[in-house]
């Protein structure tokens, strides 16, 4: 078993191993900024103990171009219906990583 946040940086930094979602301000972007915002997202690693009590790396902020864009790691089954047993067990877990607007919210 791996812990949690090493499975979050992982799923985080290469999108492999679950689902990426953007809300309807994040598509409403060029495909441009989609990217950049893609790239800010993966290589984030401004956490702190405000940001990450935990020290999972399963949530993050960000300005671009004068928006707060928010983003954050759930965990599911396997079938995404329910959330997971035990987010450290990548056997049981899928991760849903949703990419949003804070005014999204």
């Amino acid at each position: 078993m791996t812990d949690i946040k090493t499975l979050n940086d992982n799923f985080r930094k290469t999108f492999i191993g679950g689902r990426v979602m953007l809300t309807a301000g994040i598509r409403a972007k060029t495909q441009d900024e989609i990217a950049e915002i893609l790239e800010k997202v993966r290589s984030f690693d401004n956490f702190t103990t405000a940001n990450d009590p935990y020290g999972e790396h399963d949530f993050g902020s960000f300005d671009y171009k004068g928006q707060k864009i928010f983003w954050k790691i759930d965990y599911y089954d396997l079938n995404y219906e329910y959330m997971s047993e035990n987010p450290a067990d990548p056997t049981i877990t899928n991760r849903v990583l949703t990419i949003m607007l804070a005014l999204d919210l």
